[in-house]
């Protein structure tokens, strides 16, 4: 592995939930205005990931590109607001890649044409091998990379997974095994049991949690009212918490007696030891979401895989990753966006090695 510049964060951000906030009420902002790059022509279109089920997308393909980025974001979103996901696909537009980012399951437009459920990368993972193969017969070129951001993160990596597994079918996907060239995730959700119990008792996490679920609840209303007679709105009135949202309208559907079940068979810790593809995590040890002690872990099911590549930091919140002035300098980047920065970064040594 490459040796990276570390991450030097301002002295008042140097505290998880500081850094989470201020960069999503910042960024939110100013995005727009920290890098050069515009926005790609996109074409905005629909293509069929797993199951059938329609997905809403953005392509974009510069001349003599040098493969294909993948991504999507996390819990909540939909692309025209997703600024963070927006910043990364110029940037990576601006380095010569082919760019597909989509609403995922029951998320933005892709949410208006289907009322299937999410179900944390058990079939979102097969979603990222057939938009890839979908990509392919658009003129997106080889080889295709995965990229995602916290509950994203996972569905990436769940990405990984599937890739090799369908791959191997006897179904003719167009797309080879040896056509999807890794992945690359930012604060994914590994373990969702023991990080949504540790939000919830944390007093800031608690905050976190509401607002997510409220975004949660509003998008269940939108598929509810786009597909009328597809969800039950006495249920989603129900639907209070993260936990009971998956309780009252996605367990069932996938066939999960709890939503402990559900989680368990979901999270991505079980999957590292496991990845075939070479993997690079951006993990904050402050991240607020996540329960610390799954970062022993990580550790370890990353040491145990040569195909992961874990950058681990003892700053940068949730997604967050905001450099100082001087950590700019120090890493050489044109923008303070380091997580994002790395990522291409790593993307350039591996597509090159390749």
């Amino acid at each position: 592995m490459m040796c990276y510049t570390p991450y030097n964060p301002a002295r008042l951000l140097q505290n998880g939930v500081a850094m989470t906030v201020y960069t999503a009420l910042w960024g939110s902002r100013y995005w727009e205005s920290t890098i050069q790059h515009p926005e790609p022509h996109y074409h905005k279109t629909v293509l069929i990931g797993g199951q059938g089920v329609p997905i809403f997308c953005w392509v974009a393909i510069p001349e003599k590109a040098r493969g294909t980025i993948i991504a999507t974001y996390g819990i909540t979103g939909e692309l025209g607001k997703e600024w963070n996901l927006r910043l990364f696909g110029r940037k990576a537009y601006a380095q010569g890649y082919a760019v597909v980012l989509f609403d995922w399951r029951a998320h933005g437009k892709t949410a208006e044409l289907s009322p299937t459920l999410t179900s944390d990368g058990l079939y979102e993972g097969e979603d990222f091998v057939r938009l890839a193969a979908a990509a392919a017969s658009m003129g997106c070129p080889k080889k295709f990379w995965f990229v995602g951001f916290s509950l994203g993160g996972q569905l990436a990596l769940w990405g990984l997974k599937a890739a090799v597994e369908l791959t191997k079918g006897d179904e003719d996907l167009g797309i080879q095994v040896s056509d999807i060239g890794g992945g690359a995730v930012i604060c994914p959700n590994l373990d969702s049991v023991r990080s949504l119990s540790y939000l919830v008792k944390d007093p800031f996490g608690k905050y976190f949690e509401a607002g997510i679920t409220r975004n949660l609840k509003e998008l269940a209303w939108r598929i509810h009212d786009a597909h009328p007679g597809s969800l039950d709105p006495e249920a989603i009135k129900r639907a209070n918490s993260i936990w009971n949202f998956d309780k009252e309208l996605v367990i069932e559907r996938l066939g999960f007696p709890s939503v402990e079940a559900y989680y368990q068979a979901s999270s991505a810790l079980p999957l590292l030891p496991h990845l075939a593809k070479p993997t690079l995590i951006v993990y904050a040890a402050d991240d607020p979401f996540f329960h610390p002690d799954i970062i022993p872990e990580l550790k370890a099911a990353s040491a145990s895989n040569s195909m992961i590549d874990l950058l681990l930091t003892r700053y940068g919140g949730h997604i967050g990753y905001l450099n100082s002035k001087e950590g700019q300098r120090q890493a050489r980047d044109p923008d303070p966006w380091w997580a994002w920065n790395r990522v291409l970064q790593w993307l350039e040594q591996k597509r090159t090695e390749q």
